[in-house]
């Protein structure tokens, strides 16, 4: 019989199955290290306060160590630049071992071994999504399917989603059984993209175009003016949306103590960022990304009004449901949009977005810590943080509203 020629066997891969190979790779990894390895604690937190394996102090503790290593991985991620590819399995590796080492943190320990195992997630969750975004939306853009790259971020929310779930669902057993279980899924999603890579080693690649001297000059001349702009305003999503995404769960336990009531917050934060992505991605692709963050920026305001208004269950669910639908829609487009304005090398600014965002997400739980037990006006610090969120989201959601306006006439006259 006789054997088919290997480049004819090859074909079918390279025309139809490698476009979707790196979007897979792409979504489990981004839910293996942000949907487990970044906020799995944001579910776990009621639970452990639950068992008395943590008070409140070295849960704020915990989480600012989180904060920080995302900084400091966002800061760090630019040395993965020429190889993103190695640096998005050296990450994956790093988040499942941290996330399972959680569950034998002892309670003498507790604060200084999770405060340091919290950092190094943090650090291992911005090299994945750096990595992952450089590496993943180029490969997509080689292959001229780069319209597929907004399908990654979905990830996010399955990640956060199957967490919640987890968490909802197996409320009953001790926190720490849940961390040893989620740290077992990262560890299968780094199996999974490990093998997959492989495969994608063995797939000729073809060879990447080059940009021409003056495209690229030009390219370096339009994107400065928006540069500071961009990053201030991915900064200022990072302090918008913190608070929902690290204490929804547990504002909820103050309203029913219920782990199978307050725990349903957490899934639904996941599902709405899933669905809004995939949502995204299906109908919005053609639209301009300045246009598409904008929209997402300020349905996130009214998300972080809404607890201003009301406590109650169903003003947090709200708010769940309208900062979890659009956090990751904001991420998509901010990433997608520094992936178009520096197309021969991104990584250099998403890097800097990522610190901008890192950034923001320290200053909300400082801001609140800060605060204390003081009120204005009969608002605590937590009401406050999201009164100020609300009134950046909103003024940057205009600011990028208008700047897209502005870019569309400028395309026109060209």
């Amino acid at each position: 019989m006789r054997e088919e020629p290997k480049a004819d066997r090859m074909a079918p891969f390279q025309t139809e199955q490698a476009p979707w190979l790196f979007v897979s790779v792409g979504i489990v990894a981004l839910a293996s290290a942000m949907g487990i390895g970044r906020f799995a604690f944001t579910p776990l937190l009621p639970l452990m306060l639950r068992d008395g394996t943590i008070d409140a102090s070295s849960g704020a503790e915990w989480a600012a160590a989180n904060y920080a290593g995302y900084l400091i991985g966002a800061l760090t991620a630019a040395r993965f630049s020429n190889s993103p590819r190695r640096g998005l399995l050296i990450a994956l590796v790093g988040v499942a071992v941290t996330t399972m080492s959680s569950a034998w943190v002892a309670n003498d320990s507790v604060v200084y071994a999770g405060a340091l195992l919290r950092l190094a997630a943090g650090v291992f969750s911005a090299w994945t999504l750096v990595c992952a975004s450089s590496w993943c939306l180029g490969e997509l853009a080689q292959r001229g399917a780069a319209k597929l790259g907004a399908w990654i971020y979905c990830g996010v929310g399955v990640g956060i989603f199957v967490a919640g779930l987890l968490a909802w669902l197996g409320g009953w057993q001790a926190a720490r059984t849940l961390w040893a279980e989620l740290g077992l899924l990262a560890a299968i999603g780094t199996l999974f993209i490990a093998l997959k890579l492989r495969r994608v080693h063995d797939t000729p690649e073809k060879p990447k175009a080059s940009v021409p001297a003056r495209a690229d000059r030009h390219s370096e001349q339009t994107v400065e003016p928006g540069y500071r702009g961009l990053v201030f305003c991915y900064g200022t999503f990072g302090f918008g949306y913190i608070v929902q995404a690290t204490f929804l769960p547990s504002m909820a336990r103050e309203q029913v103590s219920d782990p199978l009531v307050f725990g349903l917050t957490w899934p639904l934060f996941g599902a709405a960022a899933a669905l809004s992505v995939i949502g995204a991605a299906r109908f919005l692709s053609a639209w301009p990304r300045r246009r598409v963050w904008a929209m997402a920026q300020a349905v996130m305001a009214l998300g972080t009004a809404l607890p201003l208004a009301s406590q109650a269950l169903w003003s947090l669910a709200a708010s769940a449901v309208l900062v979890g639908g659009t956090f990751m829609v904001a991420t998509m487009a901010g990433l997608q949009l520094a992936r178009e304005l520096r197309p021969a090398n991104a990584m250099a600014l998403l890097a800097r977005m990522t610190v901008a965002f890192a950034s923001g997400q320290i200053a909300g739980p400082l801001l609140i810590r800060v605060l204390g037990e003081q009120a204005f006006a009969g608002f605590n610090a937590l009401a406050l943080t999201n009164g100020l969120a609300t009134l950046l989201l909103g003024a940057t959601a205009l600011w990028l509203w208008l700047a897209g306006r502005e870019s569309d006439n400028i395309v026109r006259e060209n």
